[in-house]
């Protein structure tokens, strides 16, 4: 991640080769993460506030949108062009995140921003 913690694709995926082609070091990979980090994601609807609960798993506390008024459990399954293809526990700009909750999939408009919430000092 950069170290802004911010961040941003101005372009919308268009193709397999593009998505093979991105530079993925810019979104935010669950594998990667201990867990309880926070991220404001805004997509074009929408300014989703998700907390980290479980990177291996993928279960995260997230608010926002119309499917989530208040805090709830659900599982990040990924990014995705809205397609097949899908970058698992992943968030990143120019994607849509694909959520599961009580097993419906939930899927949002494209991500313009990921931004990463620093926990206040006390």
């Amino acid at each position: 991640m950069a170290d802004t913690g911010i961040f941003r694709l101005p372009i919308v995926p268009r193709d397999l080769q593009w998505w093979s082609s991105q530079d993925w070091a810019r979104g935010v990979d669950l594998a990667v993460l201990s867990g309880l980090e926070q991220f404001t994601v805004r997509t074009k609807n929408t300014s989703y506030e998700i907390t980290i609960l479980s990177p291996p798993t993928g279960e995260v506390l997230v608010r926002g949108g119309r499917f989530f008024p208040e805090h709830t459990r659900a599982h990040l399954a990924g990014s995705s062009m809205g397609g097949s293809f899908l970058k698992v526990r992943a968030i990143h700009p120019g994607f849509l995140m694909e959520f599961l909750k009580d097993g419906q999939r939930i899927v949002t408009t494209r991500v313009r921003e990921i931004v990463t919430v620093t926990p206040r000092s006390v």
